[in-house]
């Protein structure tokens, strides 16, 4: 009889095959797992062991083997046994007893038996047709996305003029007229300008008043009219600061894309490149479209109050 494939046959199914008057094959189910050293996928597979204690018949062996030499049960039976007492002679005898695809038994100097896994079956069902892969280190080198740098938030005051009552408007004009012959301002500046006001020159002062001067002229001459895009005020809506000229340049690609007149307006004193939503003239208007940001694309969007060349 084919006791051995009989035996590898039973392995696929259960767990335990006894061989009565003899000993047992046991399988455990061990799971699939990865060496990082060798870069090896080991599929899960049927760890076999052999246990010397597990002699009582079962009925399993035999009911295979009656089943496939179509023969009764008690004839089966006995040639098991028959199997099973000669096995016990060659490894009395010291000879190795090979099952072909499960493993080979053989006895140590101390009397005990010893069993080496084959290895060349797995008999985990789940596992067929999976089997050992190594694969090759892929390297990849992961994109570089650099995150907006979010600058410090400056709290910047309104300079305000402050207006005098009519009254004391008018004296101190009568009195200005009555020493220099000329119409003065006088223009109280917040606590930051106060120190640098006596520093101020006159040339400064006169480059300063015409920036911001608004002159409506009746009949211009002709004058050449460039169409450039270039948005006007002193309220801007920071979207974020870069410190690579490219990721500022993508970023206004997508506000302008989203609906935003988004533009860069040059380097920070941190020498980030600043990227704004967009500037405008009115105060009340920026602080709208920053709330509208804050709510809808960006909670880290701020107003920077700075009047660009």
């Amino acid at each position: 009889m084919h006791f051995t494939t009989y035996i590898s046959d039973l392995l696929y199914r259960y767990e335990c095959v006894i061989i009565p008057g003899f000993g047992a094959f046991l399988g455990h189910r061990v799971a699939a797992r990865h060496n990082p050293d060798t870069h090896t996928f080991f599929p899960p597979y049927k760890r076999l062991s052999f246990n010397a204690q597990l002699t009582q018949n079962d009925g399993l062996l035999a009911n295979y083997a009656a089943s496939a030499e179509n023969i009764s049960y008690g004839e089966a039976l006995q040639n098991v046994q028959e199997f099973a007492a000669q096995l016990n002679a060659d490894l009395q005898a010291g000879n190795e007893v090979v099952f072909t695809k499960i493993g080979t038994l053989s006895r140590n100097e101390a009397g005990k038996i010893n069993f080496e896994p084959a290895g060349e079956s797995n008999f985990l069902t789940e596992a067929f047709g999976l089997a050992t892969y190594q694969f090759e280190v892929v390297s990849r080198t992961a994109p570089v996305v650099e995150e907006p740098v979010v600058e410090p938030k400056v709290v910047t005051l309104e300079q305000k003029q402050r207006n005098s009552p009519w009254l004391k408007y008018a004296a101190v004009g009568l009195l200005a007229i009555g020493l220099s012959g000329s119409l003065g301002f006088l223009y109280f500046k917040d606590i930051a300008d106060h120190n640098l006001a006596e520093e101020q020159k006159a040339k400064q002062v006169v480059d300063e008043t015409i920036q911001k001067a608004t002159f409506t002229i009746e009949n211009p001459l002709p004058a050449v009219t460039l169409n450039v895009f270039k948005p006007s005020g002193n309220y801007h809506i920071v979207a974020g600061a870069f410190r690579i000229p490219e990721n500022a340049e993508v970023k206004v690609e997508e506000l302008r894309k989203a609906g935003y007149k988004a533009r860069l307006i040059g380097e920070n004193k941190y020498g980030l490149h600043q990227v704004v939503y967009g500037s405008y003239a009115d105060r009340s208007e920026a602080s709208k479209v920053l709330r509208e940001v804050r709510n809808s694309d960006n909670p880290n969007a701020w107003m920077l109050v700075q009047e660009l060349d």
